[in-house]
């Protein structure tokens, strides 16, 4: 469990003036999920172990029982090996793609699990979860307050929630980890802007990767823009090294660190993938032992990407072939930018 030994920047709050240039104030406007919070993401019944062709290489920690001998240190790659985290990292995009499609009320979770499950399958990647420390399903599914890790099952989705699809894919020997939020159906003004704040802070966090950067940037970047616009940063959770090894060094923050000053340097490749709060950063787990929600019940959203630093920027590793990838928020307009 990690958690910032900073002071948080200061959060919009209900009655200052919404961040988007209305004029109204915060809670009338992009602030207002006291009158739209749900009852409650309930428990669905989780379906058999999906079956994996004896012919896909595993990742290691499988012959350990699922749990890694030790953290892993940096992952860091050059010419000869940066083509296969490149593919790994395409393979996820596919399958984030293809699961996301299938997105809509009345869609259950395990459903979504089936589509990611034969998506990994024919691209001739093994789904990196299902067997890690237990897991057992091909991808997470948080839905709404659901923070992270939510175990795919038969609840149906419902108009007006939103689910982050998370996909790590192990193919050539590393892993490619990228997830995104979803809107199902309609949503209202206030969770929109919060999934809207969650993208642009990740690639905010993206943008300042370079070689020579203290890894402390990256909250830097993230953790104003939420506040601003009166959302919260988790910090138990963040981003992580991450090729031959599913979780690694680096740790990265996505709230502002002092202690991370280590430099970024060509080769190393992690995940940037904040989790934005409408209320309460602090999370609670469920008796299954993996699903993280909110305390106070308000909805989280969360978009990631594995990135690679260059010798002059960053590469995004978790991109199809095309470009194309589901880390974006391209089924609803663009919530309006402040003047």
């Amino acid at each position: 469990m990690r958690r910032s030994s900073t002071l948080s920047p200061v959060r919009l709050r209900g009655n200052d003036p919404c961040w988007c240039g209305s004029g109204a104030k915060w809670k009338r406007c992009h602030g207002g999920f006291e009158s739209g919070r749900s009852a409650g993401v309930e428990r669905g019944v989780v379906g058999p172990d999906r079956s994996i062709p004896a012919s896909l290489v595993r990742p290691p920690y499988l012959a350990t029982g699922g749990r890694p001998q030790g953290r892993a240190g940096r992952q860091v790659f050059d010419a000869a090996t940066l083509p296969a985290m490149r593919h790994a990292g395409n393979v996820a995009a596919e399958v984030l793609l293809a699961t996301g499609a299938a997105v809509r009320p009345g869609v259950t979770t395990d459903e979504l699990d089936a589509i990611a499950h034969a998506t990994y399958l024919a691209h001739g990647a093994y789904p990196s979860t299902v067997g890690y420390q237990g897991f057992r399903k091909s991808v997470c599914t948080s839905v709404n307050e659901v923070a992270c890790h939510g175990i795919p099952d038969s609840r149906p989705l419902r108009d007006g929630d939103i689910v982050n699809i998370d996909v790590t894919a192990y193919i050539d020997g590393v892993h490619g980890d990228t997830s995104a939020t979803f809107a199902v159906g309609q949503i209202t003004p206030a969770v929109h802007a919060l999934v809207q704040t969650t993208f642009e802070a990740t690639m905010a966090g993206i943008a300042v990767v370079r070689p020579g950067t203290p890894m402390r940037a990256i909250g830097q970047a993230i953790e104003p823009l939420a506040s601003r616009r009166g959302f919260g940063v988790i910090s138990m959770y963040g981003g992580h090294g991450i090729g031959a090894a599913f979780h690694a060094d680096p740790h990265v923050h996505h709230v502002d660190e002092p202690t991370a000053t280590d430099e970024m340097f060509p080769g190393m490749a992690f995940t940037v993938e904040p989790m934005l709060t409408a209320g309460s950063t602090r999370l609670r787990q469920w008796s299954d032992g993996w699903t993280e929600v909110t305390i106070d019940g308000l909805p989280s959203a969360q978009f990631e990407h594995t990135v690679v630093v260059t010798d002059d920027g960053v590469e995004i590793l978790t991109v199809t072939d095309d470009g194309d990838t589901a880390v974006a928020w391209p089924n609803h307009p663009v919530v309006a930018a402040c003047p």
